[in-house]
């Protein structure tokens, strides 16, 4: 029996110490992983209640209330950091292609999801220009279809590739072309291959620095021409 009845009052007192003392209670909320969010934004809208019980606190909830009022935020690891502390460790979307809406630009991510608008073009992201209505696929490639395709080419280029171009042009399915910076045009075909296109583009780049019109859209057999 008093084994027991110390089993019951250890039981107890754990239990009062999780919920109903001081002691283990959140205090801290700290962030990380922000780099265009500041983490007085991710704070207000974590919400996290200050004072609760530690052993109480819902990461889950927290995780999907941040994602739902941040779309910026693509995911987000919420962690008790005990005795006092949650940490909110922040992934946040990165645009890949920017879509033009009056003098503002939305940022798309890579699996397409469009997550923010805003006024000045984030440096390094080339910007669509869409002529889906002029495509002689447009009954089987729609608008949306072709917006798809233009995403999956642009999260395919290079990192150094990415940063030069200025713009991905549509027409149809496999009439995308490239604009770069120095007036440079690339006629990329389609999305398939992208990998492979990225690739040899990068080495044509490098072997043809004074060219200016470049074809990979049969990436294994790539041609460069212009001065």
């Amino acid at each position: 029996m008093a084994s027991l009845a110390a089993a019951v009052l250890l039981t107890a007192g754990g239990t009062w110490v999780l919920y109903g003392s001081s002691w283990l209670r959140v205090e801290k909320v700290t962030t990380s992983g922000t780099r265009v969010l500041t983490p007085a934004q991710v704070l207000t809208a974590a919400a996290v209640p200050v004072g609760a019980p530690l052993i109480d606190i819902d990461t889950d909830e927290i995780a999907a209330r941040l994602r739902k009022r941040l779309p910026r935020v693509d995911s987000v690891d919420v962690v008790r950091a005990w005795p006092h502390g949650i940490g909110l460790k922040v992934t946040e979307r990165k645009p890949v292609l920017l879509i033009k809406k009056g003098t503002d630009f939305v940022e798309v991510d890579v699996s397409g999801v469009r997550f923010d608008t805003v006024a000045k073009a984030p440096a390094g992201v080339p910007v669509l220009e869409l002529q889906a209505e002029r495509s002689p696929s447009a009954r089987r490639f729609d608008e949306e279809r072709l917006l798809r395709e233009a995403v999956s080419i642009a999260g395919d280029l290079p990192e150094a590739v990415a940063k030069e171009t200025l713009q991905v042009k549509v027409r149809s399915y496999d009439a995308v072309v490239l604009e770069l910076s120095k007036g440079r045009t690339v006629v990329w075909g389609s999305g398939e291959l992208g990998e492979a296109k990225g690739r040899a583009l990068t080495a044509l780049l490098k072997a043809a620095p004074k060219a200016d019109h470049f074809d990979v859209s049969v990436p294994t057999a790539p041609a460069v021409s212009g001065s």
